[in-house]
């Protein structure tokens, strides 16, 4: 084979090449990003992965730095841009002020919160919560000299995580993710709920972020809702019924696509 035969094969491999990875990209489902809230890091999520990758989901679990709304959107949308086809994106607790943002990428299909926050645009965290009881633990949060917050064991315990075994809630504790505190006064620019399909899980034993705000967030938004007896993190104590949301939006997800 003479050179120039040689250049031409390699140019038609490549083309092949290029073909058969679009073509795999439009063939493949949905994929899941998950976005953690504070207080967490992607670990909070390690029941419920397993669930979606034993049906066949791609699955990524963003780290947020939780130094601000900024820095998180911008973990967020590096996952999302990573993925080969459309996103089913979720947000745990601040996480859902995330993906409420980052939620207008381009390639996201859908949104799930899980015991979230979903501001309307222009409002932050902070402000989305006015009007409605403080949870229990929002008065234990602990400042260091920089303004991060965290929570204490006890709280983890009482208040964060109440119904997962003692030995859970420390590990949760040990792998909390401090969050900067002038984060909860960012305001989305965006809300992704207005032009996406939503899906929102409330626990109704929530200590963390009152269930009523939760239900009048999930109303406003249109959201898709199902309400379960947990605390705030229902993708610890309730991993199946938190997976079986998530799956129902990316069926929702492939059949829109």
């Amino acid at each position: 084979m003479n050179v120039h035969t040689r250049l031409r094969a390699l140019a038609a491999a490549a083309v092949f090449a290029t073909l058969g990875a679009h073509a795999h990209a439009a063939d493949a489902g949905p994929s899941v990003v998950i976005v953690h809230g504070a207080f967490a890091d992607g670990s909070d999520w390690a029941r419920v992965i397993p669930l979606l990758q034993a049906k066949g989901v791609k699955v990524t679990a963003v780290q947020n730095p939780l130094t601000s709304l900024a820095d998180d959107v911008a973990a967020t949308r590096r996952a999302i841009d990573s993925q080969p086809g459309k996103v089913v994106l979720v947000g745990h607790s601040w996480g859902g002020t995330v993906i409420t943002e980052a939620g207008q990428h381009d390639k996201v299909g859908s949104l799930v919160y899980v015991a979230a926050f979903a501001p309307e645009a222009g409002k932050s965290t902070a402000e989305t919560g006015e009007g409605y009881p403080a949870a229990p633990g929002s008065k234990r949060f602990v400042a260091d000299r920089e303004g991060y917050l965290t929570l204490p064991e006890a709280a983890m315990r009482e208040d964060f995580a109440q119904d997962v075994p003692a030995v859970q809630a420390a590990v949760m504790t040990a792998t909390q993710g401090p969050i900067q505190s002038k984060a909860f006064a960012d305001k989305v620019t965006v809300a992704a709920w207005k032009t996406r399909a939503s899906w929102f899980i409330v626990s109704n034993r929530d200590r963390m972020i009152d269930p009523g705000l939760q239900r009048a967030m999930a109303k406003k938004i249109g959201a898709r809702t199902t309400e379960l007896a947990a605390s705030h993190v229902p993708q610890q104590s309730r991993p199946a019924d938190v997976a079986k949301v998530i799956l129902d939006a990316v069926a929702a997800t492939r059949q829109g696509s």
